[in-house]
Formats: structure tokens, sequence, C-alpha cells
């Protein structure tokens, strides 16, 4: 062939036709290719500086030729890496655009920034570790290159390095201080707990030596510190009837079983009030006094309150009571006759162990229309013992005591109780007497009774009486009189009495009587009961409250425990019915009261602190 032949022919200008080994073409211009092997020469020792202070030994590629030297073909590997690249463009980065994608990936004329697949293996895969280094030429490009060089590197935002101090050690509670004392109890309620746990004791102990016939199961529940309830186990639903009550049955629920373990003694507190108010719309300011003494050491079970020419505004005063017994108890029932009042509240837990209530009134007065002297009684089985409930107002008057027994035997006569309860004891049981039907009777109100003396006589003995011994005034009383004859309040008994005559004050005042007509002073307001069985009441008070003087009569108190026994099949149960209305009504005024005390004592502190 020819020197100029095809086969192994160079061209005319004597141009190789490969690549140096440094990357540049054999006939670039020797000033681009001096300045090239300068750059490499820098690239080393800026390696070399980076290996002695213990850096990544990822070397860089050299720079790229100039763009005339890019416009040779390449393969078309690098092509299709390329678009790869291209396609796969992060869109998170802040500086760079889309273009520089097209940067060659993998060529022999790669830009210093872009890693070779080599490269990439040895760092772990990750491309930003040669980003983020501190000496990387991206980082910190070279004051000596020309421009157009640094122009074809991608720019780069300086990284966030982490603080290399360590987070201080959270604390095992990290929660904040309010909520780590909401529910701590503070040292002046400390005492509850201990008390709680003393109560519990002594009902578990009540209940394992009272009753000894009650399932182990009841008892072991007791015991338990999350409930004092009982489980009942789903043989025990099936058996047991919750609407009716029976003396045999298992778990019968006014059974005997029932009843031993909410009773283990058997004995029901029953706190009874009598007071004539004499029509004054005004009530005290509080009845605490009067339902809740403070030298009573518990509350009772049932509250009987009947008042005698009373307030025309028998809603509120129902209220005012509700709201004094606050949400403990429960208006049982309520009836009223003209001014005569009776009211009956319940501990709510007791409710569903008291039978249907009724009542039933009377009056004495010849013409029926006036409602002003007469009775009214309630009456209602609990558990197994049957209750009657009256207050009544006899004729006034010093001499008028023959008038009074008329009073009282119409009463007992004219009292149609019980309608549909049934009769605990027929046996014992007279048509003619309400009391006899009744296992556990109390009477009481304004009996009007005097003292048969004269008014000095009387005040003289009022001043010579020492302590409590009344003896000296109660030998003029014309209601015991009649009871030691026979002739009124047959079967019935009264505790003694250790108080000042209750009748007749000037109101506001502790003075006897100062009017024109001088009235004696006297027991005219009374408490009697009478049961069908000996001893089953047993007398813990009677008094009278001296600190409400809204009235010319002072109330009188009494607190008795009742024997209870057990129900039968028989009892027609009240399914735990109340004034629901009332109740709601007397627990916001509670609630009322309380806030206004709570802003009086905040602005009594307030004044006290600035004076």
């Amino acid at each position: 062939m020819t020197e100029n032949g095809v086969d192994g022919a160079r061209p005319a200008n004597n141009i190789p036709a490969t690549v140096a080994s440094d990357g540049r073409a054999p006939n670039a211009p020797s000033a681009e290719r001096k300045m090239c092997k300068e750059f490499n020469n820098a690239l080393k020792l800026q390696q070399a500086a980076r290996n002695a202070a213990g850096d990544s030994p990822y070397q860089p590629r050299p720079p790229s030729l100039p763009s005339k030297w890019k416009a040779r073909k390449m393969p078309q590997e690098s092509v299709r890496a390329r678009r790869l690249r291209s396609s796969q463009e992060s869109l998170s980065d802040p500086v760079g655009s889309s273009t520089d994608s097209l940067k060659d990936v993998g060529s022999p004329t790669s830009e210093p920034n872009v890693a070779t697949p080599e490269a990439f293996r040895k760092r772990g895969g990750s491309l930003s570790e040669f980003d983020r280094s501190p000496l990387s030429p991206v980082a910190e490009p070279r004051r000596d290159l020309p421009e157009h060089r640094l122009r074809a590197s991608r720019l780069r935002l300086s990284p966030v390095h982490p603080v290399s101090a360590p987070l201080p050690a959270l604390q095992h509670n990290f929660v904040s201080a309010a909520l780590r004392a909401a529910n701590r109890i503070d040292k002046d309620c400390s005492d509850y707990v201990a008390r709680r746990s003393a109560e519990r004791l002594l009902l578990h102990r009540n209940l394992s030596e009272s009753d000894a016939g009650s399932d182990s199961v009841s008892v072991n529940s007791m015991r338990s510190t999350s409930s004092v309830l009982s489980p009942i186990k789903p043989q025990e639903v099936r058996n047991r009837s919750f609407l009716e009550g029976g003396g045999l049955g298992s778990g019968a629920l006014l059974g005997v079983e029932e009843l031993k373990r909410y009773f283990p003694d058997r004995r029901l507190g029953i706190y009874v009030v009598t007071w004539n108010m004499q029509g004054e719309k005004g009530l005290p300011s509080n009845l605490d006094d009067l339902l809740l003494p403070t030298d009573s050491e518990f509350a009772q079970d049932f509250y009987i309150i009947g008042v005698q020419e009373g307030c025309p505004d028998r809603r509120e005063w129902e209220t005012r009571l509700q709201e004094s017994l606050g949400p403990h108890y429960v208006m049982l029932y309520a009836a009223s006759h003209g001014v005569l009042h009776l009211s009956a509240f319940i501990r709510r837990d007791l409710i569903w162990f008291c039978s249907e209530v009724e009542h039933a009134t009377v009056t004495t007065r010849i013409i029926s229309q006036i409602k002003t002297k007469g009775a009214v009684a309630v009456a209602f089985t609990f558990f197994g013992t049957s209750f009657l409930f009256i207050t009544s107002h006899f004729t006034s008057g010093d001499a008028k005591v023959y008038e009074r027994i008329l009073d009282y035997n119409k009463i007992v006569e004219a009292l149609a109780l019980p309608k549909g309860l049934p009769d605990t004891n027929p046996y014992r049981s007279t048509s003619s007497d309400v009391t006899t039907r009744f296992d556990q009777v109390f009477w009481f109100g304004d009996f009007n009774f005097r003292l048969g003396h004269e008014r000095a006589s009387v005040d003289s003995i009022i001043k010579r009486a020492s302590g409590d011994d009344m003896d000296a005034l109660m030998e003029h009383d014309q209601l015991s009189k009649e009871m030691k004859d026979g002739s009124i309040f047959k079967g019935f008994q009264e505790a003694g009495i250790h108080f000042l005559p209750t009748y007749k004050f000037d109101i506001g005042s502790d003075v006897y009587d100062t009017s024109a007509k001088q009235r004696t002073p006297s027991y005219t307001d009374r408490i009697l009961f009478r049961t069908r069985y000996a001893d089953d009441i047993h007398v813990l008070k009677y008094s009278s409250c001296s600190s409400i003087k809204t009235s010319d009569h002072r109330p009188v108190i009494g607190i008795y425990h009742v024997k209870l026994k057990a129900g039968r099949d028989t009892i027609p149960l009240g399914a735990g019915q109340f004034d629901r209305s009332l109740y709601l009504e007397g627990i916001k005024r509670r609630i009322s009261r309380e806030l206004k005390m709570r802003e009086a004592m905040k602005n009594q502190s307030s004044v006290c602190a600035i004076s």
C-alpha cells in the first residue's frame, strides 16, 4: 500500500488515532498541556495532604478538557449513562439545575465532582460523603484555575455538621410538674387513706363475724382493695329475683343474706324532726343545726321531717331540706294536708330495699275544708319491717285536753293505711287503730298539751332547774298524765325530756312570751313511738334545737335505732323511685352556696392582707 493508503495510513496532519495516557490528545496545544500537568500536580499534592490528615482516600479525576474537545463523538455507552442520570436527577438540589445532570458519567472526561463506579463502591455507595468533605475541590475551589473551569463545577451549600457535644440525658420522669402533682394527696388529707382503710377493715370484720351464713365469695370481694361490691356469678343472676323479696330464697333482694350484708347488727338509724313553723315565710338561713347537729357522730339512714303551720311554699321548704342533706340522700316521699307537711328522705344506697310508699290524711276540724288541724301519715316497708310516720296538729288551748283526746281518737280510726302494702303481722292488728297494723310507729307534732301550772310558778321552776333535770316541770305535764291514765297514745312511749319547754318564745330570742297573754311555757312539741316487739326501738337522742329562732316554737329532734327483719316475696318494691328534680335543684343550690362561701372567704382574706 502507498504511504497515503487506506490500510494503516495516518492522517495527513500526523494526528494519532488514540488519546494519550494523561487523558489529553497528543497534538493538544503545548500551553494547555502544560496547564493540565500543573493541575494534576496540584491535585496530587492535595491528595497527599488529605491522606496525611486521615481523610477519605477518594481522589477525584482531573477536570475535563475545554469545550472544543467535548465535541468529539462519545461512545454509545456514555450516552446511555447520561440519559440514565438525566432521568434520575434529584429534585431536592436547590442549586443544581436539570442541565447539570447531562455531565458525563463514567467517561474519561468527567468533572472533578463526579465519582466513577469504582470510587462509588470504595466509598460504600454514598455520593454525599465526598461532597461534604471540607477539602473537596467543590467546597474550596482553587483560586488559580481559569474561570471557565470554575463554572464547570456544580455549586453546593455547606452542610450542617452535628453538634459534637452529647445531648443532656432525659430524666426518668420528664412529665411536667403540674401533671406530676395532679393526683398527689395533700398532707392535710393524708388521714383520708388511713380512715378509709380503717372503715374497710371494720366492714370486713363485721361481715366475717356476723354473716356466718353468707357465701365466701361475697366476703372475699369485700376484702378487695378495688371495690366493696360483691361479684355476682351468672348462675346467681339466673336464679335470683330482683323484683321481689323472699325470706327463704337464697340471695333474695330483701332476704336474710341481703339484710346481714347491709345491716350486720340489724339496726336502722332514723332521724325524726317536728317543728311548728308558725307559718313564717322567712326560712332559717341554714338548716344544718336542725338536720346535722355537731354532737352526733354519724348521719342516719332515714330523715323524717314533719312541720305544722308550715311554709306556704312547700316546694321551697323541701328544696332547702335537700340542699342541707346533700347528695347522699334523696327524698323518698312527701305528703301534705293543708299547712301540715311530711317529708321522708332516705340514704341513696338503701332505696332499693324500700317498698312502695303510701300516705293518708285526716282533718279534725268540723269543717273539712279548713286544714289547719289534723294529721298526715306515710307508710312503707323496709326489708321486712313496716313503718308508719304520723305528724299531727291538735286543738290548741290550755284547758282543751278533752278536745285533743278526741282529735287523737279520730286520727287513729280514720287513717286508712295500709292500702296495698301487706300487713306483716295481721294477727296483732285491729281495724279501729291504725297504729296496730305496723311494726314500728312514730307519731310526732304539735300536740298542744300544756303545763297545768301558773306562769309565775313555771318560771321559778325553770330558774331553779339544775342542768337537764326537768322532772319538776314534767309533774305538771298534761300529756304525761293522760298517757298514764291510758286515755291517749295507747302503747306509745317517749324518751326522757331533758330540755327546756319549746313553747312559747318571742321570735328571735330565748325569752318566753312577753305579750299580754303571758302564755305558760310548755312541751307542746313531742315525738312518741310504738313497737310491736319489745326493745325494738333504742333512743339515741331526744332534744330541742335552740339555735333556730324564726318561730315561737323550738324544733324537737329524736334519733333512734330500730331493729329490722328480713322481707318476703309479698312486698311490692318501690323500684328505686325518688324525686329526681328536687334532688338536682338541691345539689345545684348546694354548689352555689359553696362557691359563694369560698368567694367571701377569698375577699375577706384579701381585705385582711391589705389592712
